[in-house]
């Protein structure tokens, strides 16, 4: 029998550069349209300034349409009477820092998930309606309120991607 060498290439500096510049390079972008105005952002600083400045209550619509729950469901995550959003809606207001925050992480969230499952929104859309034991038993759209929530959902989609399913 005869053994076969194997040739070990010594680790080149330059192709793992360049491979880091290519990934540095096509960072994820997230975007949101509402009432006219684009906002994007590509980190966590970016989406701080966002949130900062604070977006238009009409991105409920937006983010409502996203994840396909009725606008009434939303404004309870947020804890907004109709009437308020309304009058809100009507007058351009911009939502306070908390509910920016929450309307650009389902942002970030819904994009990550639509990823995960290949691109196909239903698929992602009837995962979020259905209870996941690594979720306590909890729907994913049910966990939805609150920060931590968001988080425990985008780690589930983590280990979906990385072939964990949950």
């Amino acid at each position: 029998m005869k053994k076969e060498v194997i040739e070990k290439s010594a680790f080149n500096p330059k192709e793992s550069i360049s491979r880091a510049k290519v990934a540095r390079t096509s960072l994820p972008m997230w975007k949101l349209v509402s009432e006219g105005n684009e906002y994007t952002w590509t980190s966590k600083l970016e989406r701080v300034s966002i949130i900062r400045r604070g977006i238009p209550y009409a991105s409920i619509d937006v983010i409502s349409k996203r994840i396909n729950v009725p606008v009434k469901e939303v404004l309870h995550i947020f804890g907004l009477p109709q009437t308020t959003y309304n009058k809100k809606r009507r007058e351009h207001s911009l939502l306070n820092g908390r509910d920016s925050e929450i309307i650009l992480l389902l942002t970030e969230l819904v994009d990550f998930g639509v990823a995960v499952f290949n691109n196909e929104e239903d698929k992602f859309q009837r995962w979020m309606k259905k209870q996941n034991l690594s979720l306590g038993g909890n729907t994913p759209e049910g966990l939805l309120d609150s920060i931590t929530g968001i988080q425990e959902v985008k780690n589930c989609l983590n280990r979906i991607e990385y072939g964990n399913f949950a």
